[in-house]
């Protein structure tokens, strides 16, 4: 079988400003004007992240999802809390996880799979100052290579 993917929205900032740990796929509770939306590309994650409540639910925060125009009057709250569709068992690992210091849970891209609406996000730990200055140098690193490779 194969899969549809549609890769609609990045969390760019989030390799940079995390050390990402573990990554899990999570289905997105919409309503149908959001899910429209979400298909058009309207969404952003810059400021994203996902809260767990109580060890028992996941809830994706602070994504936008701008108002489907055709909805006019039955339209979504851009800014709403939105449910995530995860196992208890993942649920439960990232709750433990997160209640360390220094780890939190953030959204890295949002795709359209087989017609639904998935999300990928993953446990991460901040990065200091020093720590993104060797993200640089590495990525300026590996430019350089690539450029001597090609002449």
């Amino acid at each position: 079988m194969t899969e549809n993917l549609k890769i609609v929205a990045t969390n760019r900032k989030a390799g940079f400003e995390f050390f990402l740990l573990d990554h899990f796929e999570a289905g997105l509770s919409l309503q149908g004007s959001e899910i429209k939306s979400v298909r058009a590309g309207q969404i952003s994650l810059a400021e994203a992240y996902v809260d767990i409540e109580n060890g028992r639910e996941a809830w994706l925060v602070e994504a936008h999802i701008a108002p489907y125009e055709q909805a006019n009057r039955f339209n979504h709250d851009p800014k709403r809390r939105r449910r995530l569709l995860l196992h208890k068992k993942e649920i439960r690992k990232m709750w433990d996880e997160v209640r360390q210091k220094g780890v939190t849970i953030v959204p890295l891209k949002v795709y359209l799979k087989n017609g639904r609406a998935k999300i990928e996000i993953a446990l991460a730990k901040g990065k200091k100052l020093h720590d993104k200055r060797d993200s640089i140098a590495r990525r300026d690193q590996e430019r350089e290579n690539a450029r001597e490779a090609r002449i």
